[in-house]
């Protein structure tokens, strides 16, 4: 056997394949035949890629995207594909807009911008097909700013604090023109503000729909059939609500089963022949819809037997309809007379925020919407005539918002899907137009630039909105001047906090070429509006004031010195004052003075026996001022120890609310006097007295007890009577004891007359025994008695004690009893035991104890 060797390390790398032949030889020196031998090295991956070159540089332009910035490339030095080839290439560096390929081809996947970056440094790596990573190569690519016509130094963001007045938008913008061959003829610049997706369409509620009327100065007259849920305003507590209280309240209805029936005590069903009819809606078709489907925001129909509709507010297929149904009693009943008006506008079913007035003076009907009034022509509005309704005994009508009450069903029908809030009538009068768009008006919008800085050949307009202004002009250099100056201003002192779209849109036309502006790219960004500190609302005072009965029975102020304080610029819109338990109004009453609100035009009062509502936008100062007004009146002061009141106040529609304030008014009880028990002699048998049940409250006094009869006797009948043995205890048991002294001194002497003192010992027994039921101890005694007997009693007991016999002996004392109730016991009273009948006098009454003074 041959072993055959290496004498040197073999390399691969240098040598792959090695062929040779060997042959055999013997002892005798014969030689075989040759044979061929082949040998591969095997190769290892010992070796990294490597890049051709250590860094790569590339200039690109932006603003576009190409298919190959910079290709690199890398070798092995292995000597099989396998570890010798580059199979992968990765760039290191993240967040960058470019990629490589496996060929090393490196391209952008965005354009670029020579303003968010001048330049772009990548850290690339290769493998081999082991996967060997090599060492890093530096690529760098240079972005060349290429000029286009477009604006420059637009700010990405601008933030809005609120009271800041107007904040610039674009306060370092300027249009680029490049250098491009162009005469300037006419620059188009428009700015548009998004605020649709803030509250009702913008931020315009500063204060509740009732608040923001009496600012607008609408008619007080106005009746808000969409009010905040409350104890009196309980109708809208079932429906979907936005309670977020960033804006004014909106109140969302399904179309399936939402809907609010409203009392009839809140609004006159029969509408005069001029009222208004005022909502903001928000509404959208429902998909595939029958168009003849009803979708009611208002409607006043028969409560039962009948389903006519007598007057409504509704809409149907996209289009806006009144219904106003006359009487048979208004004019000749076989007449036609308009009953329906049809308008058919695209701001019904937009989906977007808008403010409904129907103002009616019959036969002349107009429709105001955002505001303003919508122009009719001949076949807009259609108007339909009909009938006037049939009389009709025993049947009234049902006021419902959200639908429409079907009396023979005696349910809701022809629900509305979407949202609705303010919605208000005012019967008897129109509301002035101006109102009505001061109404909807914005607190918020764009700030236009003042007047005189517009120079000749430039306009400057806006929309009724403020969320448009657009700039022409031939005059670039006026036209940037008047684009720094635009701001963004929202005057409410409390701004609904989150972002503000807006967009810059331009056009630019050169000589010779009107037909082809030159093109500018549209310019977006934001305004974002600060969450506002919270206000502090401060209510504090003297919260222990005592007074005396006189005092609460003539009315006493509750809160006298209240002090309510707030910010600089605080309007409140509500202050309520609780009580509770509720008034007791047979005795109890809580109000203002008559002429209290003369002075305070913007605030109302809603009194009941819960307690005191305060509402509408106004002063701090004001509130204070009309608070401490508030009286409390009680006839019956005697009943109570005290009585509890809270007071907080709030303003945005509770948004920002106060603390609570809580004010105590004590009753001073005069106290009891004490009555001297009247002067006994010697020989006067012992005084029981009648402890009478004390009254609930320690200083009450049965003589400022202002109670009726019928009061008094009920209270005897819960009450109860203690009677407990006092004086004389001692004098009993000397009598006692002489006694029984005397009976045994008989029995011993009296021997020879055994039969007549056997009978007399029998006697004395029996005497003795009586004496010693008789006889008081040194402890208490308590003897309960009906107290409806001594209530009796104490009418007749003079006839009384001329008319009872109390022992056949005619020898029993028949001395007035004196009987006081100066220890009351308060724990005796289950209910309030303020008595007048403070003493009570009684004689010989079968329940007194008497003293037999036969001889024993």
């Amino acid at each position: 056997m041959a072993e055959l060797r290496a004498f040197r390390v073999l390399n691969c790398e240098k040598r792959r394949n090695y062929k040779f032949d060997i042959a055999a030889v013997g002892c005798n020196g014969v030689q075989s035949e040759n044979a061929t031998v082949h040998i591969t090295v095997v190769d290892v991956n010992e070796y990294a890629p490597q890049f051709l070159q250590p860094a790569y540089v590339s200039t690109v332009d932006e603003g576009r995207l190409y298919e190959e910035v910079v290709r690199v490339e890398a070798s092995d030095r292995d000597c099989t594909p396998k570890f010798g080839d580059v199979c992968k290439y990765e760039i290191l560096t993240a967040d960058q807009p470019f990629i490589i390929d496996n060929e090393g081809a490196i391209r952008n996947t965005e354009p670029l911008d020579y303003e968010r970056s001048h330049n772009y440094i990548l850290s690339v790596v290769a493998y081999d097909c082991g996967m060997k990573q090599s060492a890093p190569a530096m690529v760098t690519v240079k972005v060349n700013r290429v000029c286009a016509p477009g604006w420059r130094g637009v700010p990405e963001r601008v933030d809005y604090a609120a009271g800041v007045g107007s904040q610039p938008l674009l306060p370092s913008a300027r249009l680029d023109l490049c250098d491009a061959p162009c005469i300037l003829r006419n620059v188009r610049a428009t700015l548009t503000l998004a605020t649709d997706h803030i509250g009702k369409g913008c931020d315009r509620d500063t204060y509740g729909v009732r608040s923001q009327r009496k600012l607008c100065g609408a008619s007080r007259d106005s009746v808000d059939l969409l009010p905040t849920p409350g104890p009196t305003t309980s109708w809208t507590a079932a429906l979907s609500r936005d309670e977020g209280r960033e804006a004014d309240e909106i109140f969302e209805f399904d179309g399936v089963d939402s809907a609010a029936i409203v009392p009839n005590d809140v609004l006159e069903h029969s509408l005069a022949q001029k009222f208004t009819v005022g909502v903001w809606v928000k509404h959208r078709p429902r998909p595939r819809q029958d168009p003849h489907v009803k979708e009611h925001i208002l409607c006043a129909a028969d409560d039962h037997k009948m389903n006519r509709h007598h007057y409504a507010l509704f809409i149907r297929n996209c289009r806006l309809i009144l219904l106003l149904r006359r009487d048979f009693s208004e004019g000749d009943p076989n007449i036609f007379r308009a009953a329906e008006w049809r308008w058919k506008i695209g701001q019904v079913c937009d989906d977007k925020w808008h403010h409904f007035a129907v103002q009616v003076d019959f036969p002349r009907v107009n429709l105001y919407v955002d505001g303003e009034e919508w122009r009719s022509d001949e076949k807009n509005p259609e108007v339909i005539d009909d009938w006037p309704l049939h009389p009709a005994k025993g049947v009234n009508t049902t006021l419902v918002v959200g639908a429409c009450w079907q009396g023979s069903e005696n349910k809701t029908k022809h629900h509305f899907r979407g949202y609705l809030a303010g919605l208000s009538v005012l019967v008897g009068r129109n509301e002035k137009p101006e109102v009505l768009s001061c109404l909807r008006r914005c607190q918020e919008g764009i700030h236009v630039p003042p007047m005189d800085l517009l120079q000749p050949g430039t306009q400057l307009l806006t929309n009724s909105d403020m969320t448009e202004v657009r700039i022409d002009g031939d005059n670039r250099t006026n036209v940037e001047t008047l684009l720094r100056r635009i701001g963004y201003s929202n005057t409410r002192r409390f701004p609904t906090p989150g972002r503000r779209n807006f967009r810059l849109d331009t056009t630019i036309v050169c000589e010779g070429s009107e037909s082809t502006p030159l093109p500018v790219p549209t310019v977006q960004s934001y305004v974002t509006v600060l969450p506002p500190p919270r206000p502090g609302i401060t209510v504090n005072g003297t919260g222990y004031v005592a007074r005396e009965y006189a005092d609460f029975r003539l009315g006493v102020r509750v809160f006298p010195d209240a002090r309510v304080t707030a910010g600089t610029a605080a309007r409140l819109d509500a202050c309520a004052v609780s009580v509770y338990p509720s008034l007791n109004p047979d005795h109890e009453s809580l109000g203002l003075p008559g002429d209290a609100l003369l002075a305070f035009h913007d605030i109302s009062a809603r009194v009941d026996r819960d307690g005191v509502v305060l509402s509408g936008a106004d002063s701090p100062y004001n509130y204070q001022q009309l608070i401490r007004l508030i009286m409390y009146t009680n006839r019956k002061p005697a009943y109570y120890l005290d009585r509890v009141f809270k007071l907080t106040c709030s303003e945005l529609s509770g948004r920002f609310a106060s603390n609570e304030y809580v004010q105590t008014l004590a009753v001073i009880h005069p106290k009891e006097k004490t009555t001297v028990p009247p002067h006994t002699t010697p020989g006067e048998p012992p005084i029981a007295r009648i402890v009478e049940p004390a009254p609930g409250h320690a200083q009450l006094s049965p003589h400022h007890a202002d109670l009726t009869e019928e009061y008094a006797t009920a209270a005897l009948r819960e009450g109860s009577r203690t009677i407990s043995g006092t004086g004389g205890s001692h004098a009993v048991t000397i009598v006692a004891a002489a006694c029984i002294g005397f009976l045994l001194l008989m029995a011993v002497v009296g021997a020879a007359r055994v039969r007549g003192a056997a009978k007399r010992r029998r006697s004395a027994g029996d005497e003795l025994a009586a004496e010693t039921e008789m006889a008081w101890d040194d402890s208490a005694l308590a003897i309960t008695v009906n107290p409806m007997d001594r209530l009796t009693e104490h009418d007749q007991h003079h006839q009384s004690q001329r008319d009872e016999d109390v022992d056949d002996s005619g020898s029993s004392d028949s001395e007035d009893g004196s009987f006081r109730d100066d220890d009351l016991d308060s724990s005796d009273c289950e209910n309030d035991c303020d008595l007048s009948n403070g003493r009570h006098r009684r004689h010989n009454s079968p329940h007194d104890l008497e003293w037999d003074h036969r001889d024993v």
